[in-house]
């Protein structure tokens, strides 16, 4: 009975020893070996600007294919537009009229209107002489009470009568004289320019039938082909403006203790084979559409991702945008 005791004895001895040193590997393993770092993924990114006009046309010639670098002021395409050449010769017969309308006005009526004017109003001024000496003598025989009283009211009449001719044909002379009203003149003057700006307003449109690179870039598409229509504001091709990179990163916000704005992060990237200083400059919550963990589901709170956007601290030769750009935490 003591032998069978003594031989359970050593087998729970046994068990024990070996639990105690399973549970001693156990810990010598988790605190000795090193744990994988977590990865985090970015990837680089560039801006662009997307070359439209604001003409609609046909493509007769596209200057640049993708892949080519362009300065700023270089020719990329040429829109063929008849609609605004129309346009143009329009505005400019407009100009035309408008300028022989204010041009009349300035220089007022011809020499000889001017100078039928004045002999109408020599004409008057004589015919007024004429019926003021007649009135005048019909005057002295009225009072003598030679002549009767119609009579002296006719040549009074006739008097009054000149004098009134005399006034219309000055001032008819005078209008021919001077020419339109000021009111007139400011009005054919307006028309001018009216005219003239609808001239600058389909220069513009001439312009735009010539695309220009606004900035110096990388042309990353072009979307029509020759011959193609392109309507109002219809993207043309797409510009990268290579000398503006940056890193975009996803990160849960249990990961962001070391990161804030103006950190330095040192990020690898594989396609170069080289690791690279970036700075970070933004930071924005995803929105709860990215959130990674549930409060339903763990019981904890809901830990949201944030995007963080890093520059390189300096220029990085090789790098292109969609490289993957990594980071460990």
């Amino acid at each position: 009975m003591d032998k069978a005791k003594q031989q359970h004895n050593n087998i729970l001895l046994a068990i024990a020893g070996f639990a105690a040193v399973v549970v001693i590997v156990a810990l010598i393993g988790f605190l000795a070996l090193d744990r994988d770092p977590e990865v985090i993924q970015g990837e680089m990114e560039v801006e662009e600007y997307r070359v439209s006009g604001k003409v609609p046309g046909r493509i007769l010639e596209l200057r640049v294919r993708e892949g080519d670098f362009v300065q700023a002021g270089d020719t990329l395409a040429i829109i063929e537009a008849p609609e605004v050449d129309a346009k143009m010769a329009q505005a400019q017969s407009a100009v035309e009229a408008a300028s022989a309308v204010e041009q009349m006005a300035k220089n007022g009526a011809r020499k000889e209107t001017v100078q039928a004017a004045f002999q109408l109003l020599e004409q008057a001024k004589a015919g007024l002489a004429i019926a003021e000496k007649t009135f005048n003598r019909i005057k002295v025989l009225f009072e003598e009470e030679v002549v009767s009283a119609q009579k002296f009211d006719e040549a009074e009449a006739m008097y009054k009568s000149a004098q009134a001719q005399v006034k219309a044909a000055q001032s008819q002379y005078d209008m021919a004289v001077n020419g339109a009203r000021a009111e007139e003149k400011r009005a054919a003057s307006a028309t001018v320019g009216q005219a003239r700006g609808a001239v600058q307003e389909v220069e513009g449109y001439v312009r735009e039938t010539v695309q220009v690179a606004q900035m110096a870039g990388e042309v990353t598409d072009v979307y029509p082909k020759v011959g193609e229509l392109v309507g109002t504001g219809t993207p043309i091709m797409s510009i990268a403006l290579m000398d503006d990179l940056w890193a975009t990163f996803n990160i849960r916000e249990d990961m962001l203790k070391d990161i804030k704005i103006g950190s330095e992060l040192t990020v690898r990237i594989p396609a170069l084979d080289k690791e690279a200083k970036m700075k970070v400059y933004a930071m924005k919550d995803k929105g709860s559409f990215a959130t990674w963990k549930a409060t339903k589901s763990t019981g904890q709170y809901d830990q949201k991702t944030f995007e963080v956007k890093a520059r390189p601290a300096e220029t990085i030769d090789g790098v292109r945008p969609g490289m993957s750009v990594i980071l460990n935490k």
